[in-house]
């Protein structure tokens, strides 16, 4: 399958994609599948002084020092609560891997070029950077996460170099 660019937010693959669909609150965002290592059940992090709220600490995966932060926190999308349907999915992008904190996966969908629109530009404190563009099937919507853009980040790169 081929892959879109996430530096570029209307510029899509002429293939069609496949997407990670996974939940944060009452939406779905979706994440390029090639980009996902695997999925982990949400368990207790190292934290780290003087990190980021949105930054819940490290774990070790099997030899590697992983970053986790929280979507929910990251997206400025209300408080997180941790249960048995929340999912850590870890991720690679930029040569680097880091974990995210999100409510559930949901499923893994094929969108094709077509059903992929331009993110809208919002007018607000909102980052739309972080929006690479939105999955449109049917009556269902998938908020596109560009993933270098959210994990291009100051704070993160100093927190993981603390760890």
């Amino acid at each position: 399958m081929s892959t879109p660019p996430d530096t570029q937010a209307n510029d899509f693959s002429d293939s069609p994609c496949e997407f990670l669909a996974f939940r944060l609150g009452g939406e779905e965002y979706g994440v390029d599948i090639q980009k996902v290592q695997e999925l982990r059940g949400y368990e207790p992090v190292s934290t780290i002084a003087g990190a980021p709220a949105y930054l819940k600490g490290v774990v070790n995966l099997r030899g590697v020092i992983i970053p986790i932060f929280d979507m929910r926190i990251r997206l400025k999308l209300g408080t997180a609560s941790y249960d048995d349907t929340t999912v850590v999915i870890i991720l690679h992008s930029s040569n680097r891997m880091v974990g995210i904190v999100v409510d559930g996966v949901s499923d893994v969908t094929t969108l094709t070029p077509e059903q992929i629109k331009p993110a809208p530009s919002f007018n607000t404190d909102f980052n739309a950077d972080y929006v690479t563009g939105l999955g449109l099937q049917d009556d269902r919507m998938l908020i596109l996460i560009n993933l270098d853009a959210l994990l291009q980040d100051k704070e993160l790169d100093v927190a993981a170099a603390n760890a």
